[in-house]
């Protein structure tokens, strides 16, 4: 039994990190019996699948071996990186992991796309059970589920710290609400029980022949919204997600089976869910239907918020652009809205609404993106597992790779049919990656900064040679050893140098939290270098941390690149670096002391 304390945090879990799955019953055994005729025989079988499918992916890969792996208790794809890249020696090894971790980052993102846009919808599709609404047309629900994403993304910069509290509570109910229909629904066919036993999922699969291994690609719905379990480990901490796990997986199951038993006596159902609580009560379908619609909301809620967050992880980690960060808590650093990213998904999202019109179109295009990012997962966390010699997490994190390989294969079934367009918004986010860190590394060629030596050197000189101008200036460098251009520039060129010179360099660690600020030394005279060590998901507040030491500033100066090309790909480059805001808008340091200083390079 769980103690209050423990329930308190898993129910919190619940509405911070279950919204997908546990919106996934709306519509998976739906799109599933598109497909296949819903015959006894074949409900159990299916049935059967999606247990051990959350038994097999949720529990097993991301419950139990991926939650075993963390840096001060954060999870996610990069965090699999920075604990795997440490234990190569090969350089091909690092290129290749960092290639399969930029996709794995490109496919999350891409499943943020489809996550609200089939979970809305398929909600409002729910009204047409009301009696009266049967007629309504797909434009009209289409039209609602569209109203309803534009509010919820309109309010993502307002912060929504004030109302995650009531998330895990309606939730909660949801998930009471899934387990009482299943059970409810069970006692009218007791025998789908037996689905439990995995010998049902294999005989469908042997019996269906390539029509059951092109099922799989839409069992994999019943798993979506796993992940969230290891990517949000270090804002709940992993023992509430577990706790709040076994509940989930419980309901799931109980509505799961419910379903089951209510299609094999309803086998015309076009709409599973709603109508077996049809059925059961139709006098608190409405406030079911409801409910179902503020849980989808939920579950697009977390879905966003996942994408703000592992967006930031690619900016601190310098494998995406800069963009503009708004921080919408003072108490929850993690509590942040990116303008650029939010709108983008929302036009996204209505667009994929539009394209496919349906929810069960809509799943054709859904789970190759997610499957995709489990099996990297999956690959990923076999090779830490082999190169620290566990050799029996190993074998079974290769036997889980090996089923989410088998449910990707089954999803290439998806491509033709609405599944290019996971790979089309993968493609672009990958794409915008490797141009970008491909673009940073050539930049930084052709930047030639000038040695610490020969800078040293000429300062030196120049310092005590003209006169200063009174006061403190801090430049921005990253690496102190090789002093960029515009430094020179600035000192050298136009002779400006201030009595206190600082040189602030910002340094990301492998950890995700905690931040360290010093002196490292004094080269010269009037010459310092200050350095910030933070986790690489840390929102570093630059200014108070300058306050706290003591430095108030008079001039920031820092370099801008106006980069001249014939290369189209390097175009690209220098389109993304015009649009991105600079380093220091940022790091949010004051306007009015800011001085850019533009250095012109070819490419």
């Amino acid at each position: 039994m769980l103690s209050k304390t423990e329930l308190r945090e898993a129910v919190k879990s619940m509405g911070l990190v279950f919204g997908d799955i546990g919106t996934s019953p709306i519509y998976t055994l739906t799109v599933i019996f598109l497909l296949t005729k819903p015959t006894e025989t074949h409900v159990i079988g299916v049935l059967s699948l999606i247990i051990w499918t959350l038994i097999i992916i949720v529990t097993m890969e991301y419950a139990w071996l991926a939650m075993s792996l963390s840096k001060k208790g954060e999870g996610g794809t990069i965090v699999l990186k920075e604990i795997l890249i440490p234990l190569l020696r090969s350089g091909r090894k690092v290129y290749l992991v960092t290639i399969l971790a930029y996709i794995g980052i490109s496919f999350l993102i891409g499943d943020g796309v489809i996550t609200p846009a089939i979970s809305i919808l398929s909600a409002v599709e729910g009204v047409r059970i009301v009696s009266g609404f049967e007629n309504t047309g797909q434009s009209v629900l289409i039209l609602i589920a569209g109203i309803i994403a534009i509010i919820l993304f309109s309010v993502q910069s307002k912060g929504i710290e004030k109302i995650t509290w009531v998330f895990g509570p309606i939730m909660f109910l949801w998930f009471a609400s899934l387990a009482f229909f299943g059970i409810s629904s069970i006692f009218y066919a007791p025998g789908v029980i037996k689905a439990i036993n995995p010998y049902y999922a294999i005989s469908f699969l042997l019996d269906s022949g390539i029509a059951g291994f092109f099922v799989l690609s839409e069992v994999i719905l019943c798993a979506t919204g796993g992940e969230a379990l290891y990517a949000d480990m270090g804002h709940l901490g992993r023992k509430p997600i577990l706790n709040a796990w076994k509940l989930v997986f419980a309901a799931l199951v109980l509505n799961y089976l419910g379903q089951g038993s209510f299609l094999i006596r309803n086998p015309d159902s076009t709409n599973v869910l709603f109508e077996m609580v049809s059925q059961q009560a139709s006098i608190i379908y409405i406030p079911f239907l409801v409910l179902s619609i503020v849980a989808t909301i939920i579950a697009s809620q977390a879905m966003i918020s996942g994408v703000f967050s592992i967006v930031y992880q690619g900016i601190t980690t310098r494998v995406m652009p800069m963009l503009k960060i708004d921080y919408t808590s003072g108490q929850l650093r993690s509590q942040i809205y990116i303008g650029a990213v939010n709108w983008m998904l929302l036009i996204a999202v209505l667009f994929m609404m539009l394209v496919f019109q349906e929810s069960s179109n809509l799943a054709a295009a859904y789970g190759l993106a997610v499957t995709g990012n489990m099996t990297i997962t999956g690959i990923l966390m076999a090779s830490i597992f082999y190169y620290k010699k566990d050799i029996s997490k190993t074998i079974i994190s290769l036997f889980i790779t090996f089923v989410d390989f088998i449910f990707l294969l089954s999803n290439t079934y998806k491509i033709p049919h609405g599944g290019y367009w996971s790979i089309i918004i993968a493609l672009f986010i990958f794409s915008l990656i490797v141009i970008y860190t491909s673009g940073q590394k050539r930049l930084y060629e052709v930047l030639k900064p000038v040695k610490i030596d020969d800078f040293l050197e000429k300062y030196n000189h120049l310092y005590a040679a003209e006169n200063k101008i009174s006061g403190t200036a801090l430049f921005f460098t990253r690496d102190i050893t090789r002093i960029p251009q515009y430094i020179s520039h600035v000192m050298f060129k136009n002779n400006i140098i201030y009595e206190n010179n600082i040189f602030i360099s910002i340094i990301k660690s492998d950890s995700p939290f905690g931040v360290e600020s010093s002196f490292t030394a004094e080269p010269a005279k009037g010459l310092k270098v200050f350095e910030i060590r933070a986790g690489y998901m840390e929102i570093v507040d630059v200014e108070q941390i300058l306050k706290d030491q003591g430095i108030y500033e008079k001039a920031i100066f820092y370099g801008v690149e106006d980069i001249f090309t014939s290369n189209i790909v390097w175009r690209i480059f220098s389109v993304i670096k015009k649009l991105s805001p600079s380093f220091v808008q940022f790091y949010r340091l004051p306007t009015d002391e800011l001085h850019g200083v533009m250095t012109r390079f070819e490419m």
